[in-house]
């Protein structure tokens, strides 16, 4: 089993759709702290996970210096956010969003768990 980390700082803005009254209804920025954790069996036919080049693309390459809410097209809550990390990258089972100091979402793919286990 092999794994990498890759970690990027994103700026971007967003606003969020609540069934509440909030600040965060309105338009605000974060320098968000993106996390994404991959892994795989066996290495490919360069000897990597996956390419960290291809990650940082995926990710801080669509969403950096952006308005989320343009971008996405969900509710981009740091939950959400985090759900649509692993969905980009095949190898990936776990994404950690922190929007701000103290606050942090954690998405997890159940599913490539158990599938790394039964391969185990």
């Amino acid at each position: 089993m092999y794994c990498v980390s890759k970690r990027m700082e994103i700026a971007g803005a967003h606003r969020l759709n609540l069934s509440y009254e909030s600040k965060c209804q309105n338009l605000h920025g974060h320098n968000w702290i993106i996390t994404l954790y991959c892994a795989a069996k066996e290495l490919n036919k360069d000897g990597m996970v996956c390419d960290f080049k291809h990650i940082k693309e995926k990710i801080h390459g669509r969403l950096d210096h952006g308005n989320l809410n343009e971008i996405l097209d969900f509710n981009p809550t740091a939950e959400n956010i985090a759900k649509w990390c692993t969905q980009q990258i095949p190898e990936c089972y776990k994404a950690m969003v922190q929007e701000s100091e103290g606050n942090i979402a954690v998405a997890t793919d159940l599913d490539f768990h158990l599938d790394i286990y039964k391969l185990l």
